[in-house]
């Protein structure tokens, strides 16, 4: 195996996905500017982006802040599936209907009850917008949704679906706001409030500037302890840095998506003063590079160009450098913990020698002591896209380059806004791009069954050999009952992506709380994208 490339020492200390908590016992001016943060009771968070739209039925809204208002039927736990505004249910022997029973003791911030209506309210509020929701398939097999009695909530699926409580159990769209808050009877045209059941109401917001989230009292699974949650809006990185060290701010975390925040030196540094405790989540996602395997005039629909990729990227130094250690180096699309996905695939390690060796074989040549190579007349070129806010993407995107040119293969790096690239990957306008998998509350069956969507990942997967078979097998597994037949049919879609080097792993991002020593209850969910506020507490 190779050195590390001697560029290693040169790169930025830079980690995407920082989240820092903490609580500042002393007094500082409030988000707002209008009050001082109160010891021991408030937690001030600074945000890239404003909280948005908070419509829990549509997707523009901070899914930190919806995950604090609104609830689901179920909750995704390390355990598997718990009871959360459902207290229990119960599954048809065909796999078609889920009948739940909900609490008796839950109301909506407003005061409106919490019952099977509003159930079904809600639900049928979601799926008169079924176009916007169809990249989640349970909203493509609900048929029918009745109240059964007051507490008591049916839901009809055209045909099994064993993901359902899954999709149930997420930040949006399935969960509830008061039906006085609906618009013409319904939420798709926006709604005229923001009254969930969650532990926090929201309490006040002034646009791009803050938001402020009060304790529920009347919580039904008890008042939370931290009073009050601010978010301050502030451009990630030293602007961030410099409120959390003057006290503006007390807790910082990324936008949903995983904008760079601040780097890792800084936090290290909060954490050696001995007044911060740090704590880090089991790996939530992957990082990867996504090759367009349809992309037919370009060398990266060739299997051979993928995998030689793979081998030369050094996933070790990237973790190392550019992250710190903060994300670890993955080898696979999932990592282990994520249900079905602990299958024995072959592993591919840094080695520009092999990577040299594949392209090879596979006719790509040094004519002439040419620095690229070429076959048939054409160069090995490709470009890769990356998110431009985001400094560790295009670190990384810098240092692939580097290495890709030792084995003779020009990458172009192009930096574009996080929307621009978003429709790249579903028209297909791309060689490779910077991705990542939807995450722990969504994976394995969310980031697969978006290997056959025309607006995810259709594009990389329907250039290979065993498309036909890999599209079956998702098909069939999203449908069956058989929990072993469930588990091979993962194993074989896993087999066929990873042979085929369509999706490149880089690191595994797990999320990080850095907070003060006297802060307790510090825990996460199945998700990167909220974090438990309700179960935090001071000592």
């Amino acid at each position: 195996m190779k050195k590390r490339n001697k560029t290693r020492f040169m790169l930025l200390f830079i980690v995407s996905i920082i989240l820092l908590a903490g609580c500042s016992q002393s007094k500082t001016e409030e988000a707002g500017g209008s009050a001082d943060i109160e010891e021991a009771t408030e937690l001030v968070y600074a945000s890239s982006k404003d909280i948005n739209d908070m419509n829990p039925h549509l997707y523009a809204g901070s899914m930190p802040a919806q995950g604090m208002v609104y609830e689901s039927l179920v909750e995704n736990t390390v355990e598997g599936i718990k009871p959360l505004l459902a207290e229990s249910w119960e599954i048809s022997n065909d796999g078609k209907t889920y009948t739940f029973h909900l609490r008796k003791d839950v109301k909506f911030h407003d005061g409106e009850p919490f019952n099977a209506e509003a159930v079904k309210q809600n639900i049928e509020a979601v799926q008169s917008n079924a176009e916007k929701h169809a990249w989640i398939k349970l909203s493509t097999k609900l048929v029918k949704v009745t109240a059964v009695d007051e507490y008591t909530a049916e839901l009809e699926l055209s045909e099994p679906y064993y993901p359902t409580l899954l999709e149930l159990s997420m930040t949006r769209p399935f969960v509830f706001i008061s039906p006085k808050d609906f618009i013409n009877g319904g939420t798709k045209e926006g709604v005229s409030g923001y009254h969930g059941t969650g532990p926090y109401k929201l309490a006040d917001h002034k646009v791009d500037e803050y938001a402020t989230f009060e304790a529920n009292e009347s919580y039904w699974n008890g008042a939370p302890a931290i009073k009050k949650v601010t978010s301050k809006v502030l451009p990630a990185g030293e602007t961030t840095l410099l409120a959390l060290q003057k006290g503006e701010v007390n807790f910082v975390f990324t936008d949903d998506r995983g904008a760079d925040s601040i780097d890792v030196e800084a936090m290290n540094r909060l954490v050696e003063s001995g007044d911060y405790q740090l704590v880090r989540s089991d790996p939530m996602n992957t990082k990867m590079i996504v090759a367009n395997s349809s992309k037919s005039d370009s060398p990266v629909s060739e299997t051979a160009v993928r995998e030689a990729i793979w081998h030369a990227i050094d996933r070790e130094t990237i973790s190392d450098a550019i992250f710190n250690g903060t994300e670890a180096a993955a080898n696979t699309l999932f990592s282990s913990n994520v249900n079905y996905a602990d299958v024995d695939l072959k592993k591919r390690d840094y080695d520009l020698d092999h990577a040299k060796q594949l392209l090879e074989q596979a006719g790509w040549k040094h004519e002439n002591d040419a620095a690229v190579r070429t076959k048939a007349g054409r160069t090995l070129t490709l470009q890769l896209y990356y998110d431009s806010n985001s400094p560790s993407q295009k670190t990384q995107a810098e240092f692939i380059q580097s290495s890709l040119q030792e084995i003779g293969m020009q990458l172009d790096i192009i930096g574009e806004e996080s929307t621009s690239i978003a429709n790249r990957r579903s028209t297909g306008e791309y060689d490779l791009l910077f991705n990542q998998t939807w995450g722990l509350a969504y994976d394995p069956q969310s980031t697969i069954a978006a290997f056959t969507s025309s607006s995810a990942y259709l594009h990389t997967t329907s250039g290979i050999a065993g498309a036909d078979e890999l599209y079956g097998s998702i098909e069939e597994v999203m449908a069956t009952t058989d929990e072993a037949k469930r588990k091979a049919l993962y194993a074989r879609i896993l087999t066929i992506v990873h042979d085929e080097a369509v999706f490149i792993p880089i690191t595994n991002g797990s999320v990080t709380v850095v907070a003060r020593a006297d802060v307790t209850g510090i825990s996460f969910k199945q998700t990167q994208f909220e974090l438990p506020f309700e179960r935090l507490n001071f000592e």
